[in-house]
């Protein structure tokens, strides 16, 4: 009896939040989150290899992760 409760509890749930996130009164706040990503100032290239540890450092790795190594280019 208390599973089927919580089932139906759960289930009324979801559908209210699917239903408050797809509202028309949130169609704006959508959008604009959707674009967050795109909205990223761009980074040179040359700037992200800079500031990892293994910049210029290629690291093959084999089937099953033996034999791993470090290639310089």
């Amino acid at each position: 009896m208390i599973t089927a409760f919580s089932t139906v509890i759960s289930m009324a749930a979801f559908i209210a939040i699917c239903w408050w996130a797809w509202s028309s009164g949130r169609k704006a706040a959508n959008q604009e989150s959707a674009m967050l990503p795109f909205a990223l100032p761009d980074e040179p290239l040359a700037a992200r290899q800079d500031a990892r540890p293994d910049a210029g450092r290629r690291v093959a790795r084999h089937a099953g992760g033996a034999n791993n190594t470090t290639q310089e280019h």
